[in-house]
């Protein structure tokens, strides 16, 4: 073998233990560094800083060398690590203030003065400065970079680096004023700077030092000649940032009539409207853009937004007076003269029903009107069993609990693999359910759970469990059959006779085991009700007197979703759900509770977490 090969075997096996001892000393000094163990760290960093000066060794090593108080070393490295990138601030600015910390003015005022110096007309090279001086709070040099660099680059908008910079130092003022020169130059940063703004200043309280201040800063731009309409704009999100929606309906109507726009934006501002609960100004806002006339792009658009705001508050919000819920009905009256009764206005034709039946006691009128519906021509078979589901649902309603139970078990057969067909089949057990038959019932729902899973809803399930926990006994039947016809007088809205059985249960078996389901059906039922504050009563007791009980962790995730969703109190809401997954953290509300707390933060979901 030549004397070359054999040089070059061993260069090879001396570079491999080289670079074997360089890992084995970086892994003693990450180590240390980690325990806080800086004098044992500092060793071993400086045998890997001999082999690699890269700045994750660099920074660990000069922090053992100051800790060490060994000042001369950390000078000659911070040195050696300059000459190596000049254009790194960081290192600079450390040096600077490593100088400072030694009290030694002069040199430190030097760097400083020297990155200022350097500054030349490249806008990265001006905001990389500026921020190697603000992330160290040597604002007054971050204030000098900016005003040099916008010298020196004059086309080059700074704003967003001023405006963080007037943050900083507290004058808020200044920074809107930075935010609102650079928005009128270009109003397609609207969102940023929205963004931006929201994030440094508390804009959810109308009262706030913050908002009185965004408000009189854009309304002093407002009233400026040729003010650009994006203020406008930027003025109706601050009125909804701080749940002002009347303002921010005012606004964004009187920008659309000053545009004499199509209505778009008012249209977008009225979903919001609804998303938060003002049905008021949602169905402002809709019947604005109705007004404009059928030949603009949004006119259908609002017309079916107006129908579902009014379902919505009625059925899932249970916000109406009599007055409210005539008006309702005569919108979805108009709207269906206007565009006929058809297929295309199938799911108008549904809700105008059930809002007859269930919120407006026009139980006979809603009956003649589903089996009309039923008879349209053109109708799909799903279609024509949804009518039919809530035909047989008025029918309980109304007391015919019989002649439901044969249109659900018509559902049942026609639709045995879908969805609809299992919902039918757990709505006729619950007919036999109200009426004492539990043996029966008990029965269907064993069917129910021996299906696809998907078929079996909660509410299923929890009959299931609650028929099989309290019926058994001969002594349990009378309570059981009195709790069963509580219930159904629930589901026909005869909530004060409910009540009355409810209270008969507690007074002649005061220890009974349906104790905690009691409460949890007056919650649910005043819920139905509207009557928000007394359903989170009733759970609240609930979970005060059965705290270890089965539908405890039920009862505090529906709390949770009545501030959420129906009170509109996020903070409120959050509690509860944290509250749920720290006292109950086998419930299987557990997974939806914390999905619920990254929405309540403004988290985004991963698409597998999407609700």
């Amino acid at each position: 073998m030549s004397a070359k090969v054999l040089f070059f075997f061993w260069l090879v096996f001396s570079f491999g233990a080289v670079h074997a001892q360089t890992a084995s000393d970086l892994q003693l000094a990450q180590y240390y560094y980690n325990n806080a163990e800086l004098d044992k760290a500092l060793g071993y960093y400086e045998k890997v800083y001999a082999q690699d000066q890269g700045k994750a060794i660099f920074l660990p090593y000069l922090e053992c060398l100051v800790a060490q108080k060994d000042f001369k070393t950390a000078e000659k490295i911070l040195r050696k690590q300059i000459s190596l990138n000049k254009q790194d601030f960081e290192v600079r600015m450390l040096a600077g203030q490593f100088y400072e910390d030694q009290e030694d003015l002069a040199k430190a005022k030097k760097i400083y003065e020297e990155l200022i110096v350097e500054i030349d007309p490249n806008p990265g090279q001006t905001i990389a400065i500026y921020q190697a001086f603000s992330a160290k709070g040597k604002f007054d040099y971050a204030k000098k970079a900016l005003d040099i660099g916008q010298k020196l680059s004059p086309s080059y908008p700074f704003n967003f680096q001023f405006a963080d910079y007037y943050a900083l130092v507290g004058d808020k003022r200044a920074m809107l004023g930075a935010y609102l020169d650079y928005l009128a130059q270009q109003p397609s940063v609207l969102e940023p700077i929205e963004q931006a703004v929201g994030s440094r200043m508390d804009l959810t309280q109308a009262t706030s030092q913050d908002f009185l201040l965004a408000k009189e800063v854009l309304l002093q731009r407002l009233q400026q000649p040729g003010a650009p309409l994006v203020f406008q704009q930027m003025l109706i999100w601050l009125f909804v940032q701080s749940r002002d929606f009347t303002g921010a309906v005012s606004q964004v109507i009187a920008l659309d009539k000053r545009t004499k726009s199509d209505g778009r934006e008012v249209l977008e501002l009225g979903q919001i409207c609804v998303e938060n609960g003002v049905f008021d100004q949602a169905n402002r806002c809709f019947q604005h853009v109705i007004d404009l006339g059928p030949e603009l792009p949004h006119f259908y658009d609002a017309q079916q937004a107006l129908l579902n705001s009014r379902f919505i508050q009625v059925t899932q919000f249970r916000n109406f007076n009599e007055q409210e819920i005539q008006q309702c009905i005569t919108d979805f009256e108009l709207a269906l003269n206007r565009l006929g009764k058809s297929r295309v206005t199938f799911q108008v034709s549904l809700q105008l029903a059930e809002i007859r039946a269930f919120y407006a006691q026009q139980i006979t009128t809603a009956l003649e009107e589903l089996q009309q519906l039923i008879r349209t021509a053109g109708l799909t078979d799903i279609q024509r069993a949804q009518a039919k589901m809530l035909l047989a649902d008025v029918q309980v309603l109304g007391g015919d609990i019989w002649e439901a139970s044969l249109i659900y078990m018509q559902i049942d057969n026609d639709f045995k693999f879908e969805s609809i067909g299992a919902e039918a089949k757990f709505k006729n057990a619950k007919i036999f359910y109200y009426d004492g038959e539990f043996e029966f019932a008990q029965s269907q729902l064993d069917v129910l759970k021996e299906g696809t899973s998907r078929f079996i809803s909660n509410d299923a399930i929890q009959l299931s469990v609650f028929i099989t926990d309290n019926y058994g006994l001969d002594s349990n039947y009378q309570v059981m059959l009195w709790f069963a016809t509580a219930d159904r007088m629930i589901a026909q809205h005869k909530y004060d006779s409910a009540f009355v059985l409810f209270d008969s249960i507690q007074s002649a078996f005061p220890y009974h085991s349906l104790a905690d389901e009691i409460l949890f059906r007056k919650g649910q039922a005043m819920a139905q009700r509207g009557e928000w504050q007394r359903a989170l009563g009733y759970y609240e007791d609930l979970l005060k007197l059965h705290a270890s009980d089965i539908l405890a962790d039920d009862a505090l995730f529906r709390m949770a979703e009545i501030t959420e969703l129906r009170i509109i109190d996020k903070t409120g809401a959050e509690a509860l759900y944290k509250r749920l997954l720290m006292e109950y953290k086998s419930s299987l509300f557990g997974a939806e509770a914390r999905k619920r707390i990254r929405l309540l933060r403004g988290d985004a979901l991963s698409e597998s977490e999407d609700i």
